[in-house]
């Protein structure tokens, strides 16, 4: 291997912020910040909006209020189609 060119692989603190969960894995993500961790260590910190942990397809959990939202935005749209009659 040339030296020098591949990125550091560390333990990275990976935060769900939408769950509040943390996970502790091996990683090259670049970081500037730290925290300090529930065993006392302190590790390279990245702030995630969606993990396994939060996200629909792994929780099982469907948002409702998005579903209802494109249900009501169909009727909407397509309510003169079924209450018109045929023109001609």
């Amino acid at each position: 291997m040339k030296p020098n060119i591949h990125p550091a692989y560390r333990t990275v603190l990976f935060h769900d912020t939408a769950a509040d969960v943390y996970f502790l894995i091996g990683s090259t993500a670049d970081t500037d910040r730290t925290h300090q961790h529930t065993d006392g260590n302190t590790y390279p910190y990245v702030a995630l909006d969606v993990s396994s942990a939060s996200h629909p397809i792994y929780t099982g959990q469907q948002r409702q209020a998005t579903t209802e939202g494109r249900i009501a935005g169909f009727n909407k749209r397509f309510a003169a189609f079924g209450s018109g009659g045929k023109k001609g």
